[in-house]
């Protein structure tokens, strides 16, 4: 069973963000980054079904050096080797691109990643890697159990929840309940820093996506209790201020 798992580095949701370079770029400083929570979903599975079936866990990350931190926590985790493709993941395109020209010719069982990511939560690399591969892509993932060279994958549409027969190999894009976060031990933390991370030069791809700029939403106003009893004052804050009405 050879598994291959694509981890991305995302903000933390309680660092404080800013922009630089007139707005087009994150600013770095004082942000935590940490592995997106969705993708540590997809490791935490690729570990369980590697312990169950034997075979390899690969992670694999588009990101400057900034990355391997995240990386080497992957490997800590459990991965038994990891991937970096030396360029900035500049949109979900390239990303996948990048995936998908690795990917090609590794004979991996399945590709397994988060349903998106918590910075930009476009949902759209998995979609892309199964198009460009020829293979089934199925998101989001929340149950996944082998059957044979096939896979059992259970998730939740509107209304109920839908069981899905798929062929090996297959991407997914996984998310809670498929599995339980693991926390690094210190064995695994010592043996981290003697496995193999491969970095290696991007493949080439064009970007035809850029970034304008960003903003920041706009922070909370104050808020104004009204009496119960004036029902007209209400009215008219709702429709003249608020202009919800």
């Amino acid at each position: 069973m050879k598994i291959l798992v694509c981890l991305g580095q995302v903000p933390d949701t309680t660092s404080k963000i800013s922009f630089t370079d007139n707005n087009t770029k994150l600013n770095p400083a004082g942000v935590q980054f940490i592995i997106g929570p969705y993708d540590e979903y997809a490791l935490s599975k690729a570990i369980d079904l590697r312990e169950a079936n034997g075979g390899t866990v690969t992670v694999f990350n588009v990101g400057l050096a900034d990355a391997e931190p995240i990386i080497r926590k992957a490997l800590a985790i459990g991965a038994d080797d990891a991937v970096r493709v030396d360029s900035e993941p500049s949109d979900a395109l390239f990303v996948a691109t990048q995936i998908a020209e690795y990917a090609k010719d590794k004979n991996f069982d399945m590709i397994l990643m988060g349903r998106e990511s918590i910075d930009y939560n476009g949902g759209l690399v998995h979609g892309m890697v199964g198009e460009m591969l020829g293979i089934p892509s199925i998101s989001p993932a929340m149950k996944l159990e082998l059957d044979g060279s096939k896979a059992i994958i259970s998730r939740e549409i509107e209304g109920g929840k839908e069981v899905l027969e798929v062929p090996l190999p297959f991407v997914a894009g996984c998310q809670e309940p498929i599995a339980e976060w693991k926390i690094p031990n210190m064995r695994g933390i010592m043996s981290a820093k003697s496995k193999p991370l491969n970095v290696i030069a991007s493949f080439n791809s064009s970007q035809p996506v850029g970034h304008s700029g960003y903003e920041l939403p706009t922070g909370r106003t104050s808020c104004k209790m009204i009496d119960a009893a004036n029902v007209e004052e209400l009215v008219r804050l709702l429709k003249n201020e608020a202009k919800v009405i």
